[in-house]
């Protein structure tokens, strides 16, 4: 007994508070509980918590704050993480393991080790970045749920 079309999505929002150390990973974890109430595989969930959580912790450290807006699609999940700025100055850069632009204070907190990006990208079946200096940078992650065929009774 559906309630809703085939194909249509359940929507998730969360508000990512710049600078907000102290709640960074509330929104990857909240949606972790989701996935798992939802019955996804775990192998999903945990590509979907890496990338969530990193987007998070990217625009905590390097915004003035955003959202992580995640879809839920029988196929696939969707996520788009949109910052308020200030833009990324060099995005292949920005895109190597190990690159950082974060401050020795966010970096004592133990953060800023520049794999955020990076995890995104590993994380995720596609991905892709639009960001300009000055503006909001919109990172949209698509991870399948057939993953191997969709069996999901391996486990």
């Amino acid at each position: 007994m559906e309630d809703k079309a085939p194909g249509e999505s359940l929507k998730l929002e969360f508000e990512v508070a710049k600078e907000d150390f102290a709640r960074a990973g509330e929104a990857s974890s909240n949606i972790k509980k989701v996935l798992r109430q939802l019955g996804i595989d775990a192998q999903i969930i945990r590509k979907v918590a890496i990338a969530t959580y990193e987007a998070e912790i990217n625009i905590v450290i390097h915004s003035d704050g955003g959202e992580i807006t995640l879809y839920i699609y029988p196929e696939f999940i969707k996520i788009i993480a949109k910052d308020k700025g200030p833009g990324i100055e060099n995005i292949e850069l920005a895109m190597k393991e190990g690159y950082s632009t974060a401050s020795n204070k966010v970096r004592e907190l133990g953060f800023g080790a520049g794999m955020g990006l990076p995890n995104m990208k590993r994380c995720s079946d596609k991905f892709s970045i639009e960001s300009e200096r000055g503006k909001s940078t919109i990172v949209t992650m698509i991870i399948n749920m057939n993953e191997g065929g969709g069996n999901h009774d391996d486990h």
